[in-house]
């Protein structure tokens, strides 16, 4: 068992869901591996074979990853300016949404690595 987790935060674990921990009560592993390295697409897994045996895997949902690199700041909801800024451990008490953009803008290079786009040197 992880040493040093709580017990509430391993049964929200996507681990907990398919057996993978010695509490857990059902053990799926096979059931989602063997699928998954033949190929097949998550949502059949989870359409045809999971969702009889144990729909609570297949409810797991899990927040998006924003590149803050690829993406328009502007086109951006206030909501996802804030999520940025609290990850990193900024204060979000701003108020305007060019607030949001311009501390990320200024925080930005602490925070995230560049790409190898933005190191490239013209020869």
């Amino acid at each position: 068992m992880l040493k040093g987790v709580r017990d509430s935060m391993l049964t929200l674990s996507p681990c907990y869901y398919i057996g993978a921990l010695e509490t857990s009560a059902t053990y799926a592993i096979g059931d989602l591996s063997k699928p998954l390295s033949w190929g097949i697409p998550v949502e059949k897994i989870c359409r045809e074979r999971l969702s009889k045996t144990n729909p609570q895997i297949c409810d797991l949902k899990y927040e998006k990853q924003i590149d803050v690199n690829a993406v328009d700041l502007n086109k951006l909801k206030v909501k996802d300016l804030k999520k940025i800024l609290s990850d990193w451990g900024e204060s979000v008490d701003f108020i305007e949404k060019s607030e949001f953009i311009k501390r990320i803008n200024e925080v930005k290079d602490i925070y995230v690595k560049p790409t190898a786009d933005t190191n490239k040197k013209d020869l």
